[in-house]
């Protein structure tokens, strides 16, 4: 267990890469990164997910569940789950309230969630169907998975690791701590809870007692909490929303790149194929 304070005062080096043909004209560049919904049943309802994986790149690829905020599955998640598909991950964007549903106003929002936190073995059933229908696409390595997940999102991530489930790392964008898991399991893969130090809307009481209760079940768990950062500090679309229903939300673009990159450390380190023993 782990608590970290991240300033943001840091710089960012991009890298360009350009692949060329054999005559020395140019090539294809980069990435080709295709994407189309996927409709599941769970108990006989529908859900709605959106995949996006890069058709350039072979062989089979670590799985990424992507959880979308209180407002549902937005633009704004499809967006995060086709950048994770560009670095070359299966990213899939699991729909947690059926039928594709978004929230327009926090009492909707605030209502849809309730629902799905307040009946976690349903919940992960619909994490457990939407992985079962998706080991079967292509490219998909099913042994390698992690789940990310953003403000109620984070929850799920959160409590997915709690419940034990087989991810290799369960990573939190100021996600709520709250525990809906009523027997919390050992997790065998690293928990990563990202929060915004200025967040008006998640307790750091509640932050240290998911902590205590990870560390309790022997799990690898670190917060990090970003200077200067209030709630939904990833989403560029949170300043909106904060003007429109007058909530505590503010996109910070330094908090979001550091978050995002430390988020892909895990991922290069748990995805890690094992060394092969030499003689």
């Amino acid at each position: 267990m782990r608590t970290m304070f991240l300033g943001l005062g840091m710089g960012m080096l991009l890298a360009s890469v350009n692949t060329w043909g054999n005559e020395g004209t140019l090539g294809q560049m980069g990435p080709k990164v295709e994407t189309q919904t996927l409709t599941y049943s769970v108990d006989g309802e529908q859900y709605t997910g959106y995949l996006a994986r890069d058709t350039r790149k072979d062989g089979k690829r670590p799985l990424v569940l992507v959880v979308h905020e209180w407002w549902g599955l937005s633009d704004y998640i499809r967006q995060r789950t086709e950048q994770l598909a560009a670095l070359g991950y299966v990213a899939f964007a699991v729909d947690m309230y059926g039928s594709g549903k978004t929230a327009a106003h926090p009492d909707e929002a605030g209502s849809f969630s309730k629902a799905v936190m307040s009946d976690w073995p349903g919940a992960r059933h619909n994490l457990e169907t939407a992985i079962d229908a998706l080991e079967e696409t292509p490219g998909v390595d099913a042994s390698r998975m992690a789940i990310i997940g953003y403000c109620f999102g984070g929850g799920i991530a959160l409590n997915a690791a709690l419940d034990g489930m087989p991810f290799k790392a369960a990573v939190s964008f100021h996600g709520s701590p709250g525990q809906v898991v009523e027997t919390p399991s050992h997790f065998d893969g690293r928990v990563i809870i990202q929060n915004g130090l200025n967040d008006q809307m998640v307790a750091q009481s509640a932050l240290e007692s998911l902590l205590d209760t990870f560390k309790g079940v022997e799990t690898d768990a670190t917060l990090i909490q970003y200077p200067g950062a209030m709630h939904a500090f990833t989403n560029p679309y949170a300043d909106a929303k904060a003007s429109e229903f007058d909530l505590p939300l503010a996109y910070n673009a330094a908090a979001d790149a550091a978050s995002w990159q430390v988020m892909l450390n895990v991922f290069n380190k748990v995805f890690a194929a094992p060394q092969s023993s030499t003689k």
